[in-house]
């Protein structure tokens, strides 16, 4: 049995769409894009790793209530999750699995896996 796919005109093209869905949703969320991007692609994930800008708010008051912080990173990032697979699924009509995020408040770097239910082929 032959395995469902997402045809796309090439990896690099579908990279930099969803790089551009990407910073859409950080610049509609936080202000501000992100400051570096790279994106893999491998069988059905989409795997970005970024360094983003932090919020910052949350850097001032980051050391005074830490768990207020920690509980505001986690509700941006449950948040972005929603809204990026809102994006993708609407730009290529095609069904996000899930979205995984991890963000490191303290370095700024970001680890994002997109994980759609087909095998993503170039044309």
């Amino acid at each position: 049995m032959e395995e469902a796919t997402i045809a796309v005109p090439s990896f690099s093209s579908l990279k930099k769409q969803i790089s551009q869905l990407y910073n859409k949703v950080n610049q509609e969320m936080y202000g501000i894009g992100v400051k570096k991007q790279r994106i893999e692609i491998f069988q059905n994930s989409v795997i970005i790793f970024s360094e983003h800008k932090r919020v910052p708010a949350l850097n001032v008051i980051s050391n005074k209530y830490p768990e207020l912080t920690i509980s505001t990173d986690a509700a941006l990032v449950s948040e972005f999750k929603q809204r990026i697979k809102d994006q993708i699924e609407n730009s290529f009509q095609e069904k996000v699995l899930t979205v995984l995020k991890d963000f490191d408040p303290k370095t700024e770097q970001a680890f994002t896996v997109i994980q759609f239910e087909k095998v993503i082929s170039p044309n």
